[in-house]
């Protein structure tokens, strides 16, 4: 329960509750145009709860998994790496990201067409005032 009053969780309780009031106070400045013969208002009426009932569902399924996280990760030993820990109803929730080595790809010189448009490429780079059709083309 104590990850739930980082700042972090402080900004999306107080941005929660000023989302839901504001979204119920527009509901009832529409409900009050409805009442004054604004026909359009009366859809409004009921989406801006709408909106405010959604904002509460986010923020239950967002304080349940923080919750769900924190009670499945077990204490690690402090020289032990971190890894991925599968919950028994939830998904699985990795604590470090994994970094893998990527290769960079090989040019293929032997396309004549990727070559042409390299150097075409090049060439905008080098002129950047310059316009696609300036391009001296070499056929």
């Amino acid at each position: 329960m104590k990850g739930l009053w980082t700042p972090a969780w402080i900004a999306r309780h107080v941005l929660a509750l000023v989302l839901v009031a504001a979204f119920l106070g527009l509901g009832w400045w529409q409900f009050s145009r409805a009442t004054d013969g604004n026909t359009l208002s009366w859809g409004y009426t009921f989406e801006w709860p709408v909106f405010a009932a959604f904002v509460v569902f986010i923020w239950f399924r967002e304080v349940q998994q923080e919750r769900r996280a924190s009670r499945a990760v077990p204490e690690e030993e402090p020289g032990e790496p971190e890894q991925a820990t599968v919950q028994k109803d939830g998904p699985v929730t990795v604590r470090r990201p994994v970094r893998v080595p990527v290769a960079a790809a090989a040019p293929a010189d032997d396309d004549p067409e990727l070559v042409a448009y390299n150097d075409y490429l090049s060439w905008l780079a080098a002129h950047p005032g310059a316009r696609p059709g300036d391009y001296p083309r070499t056929s």
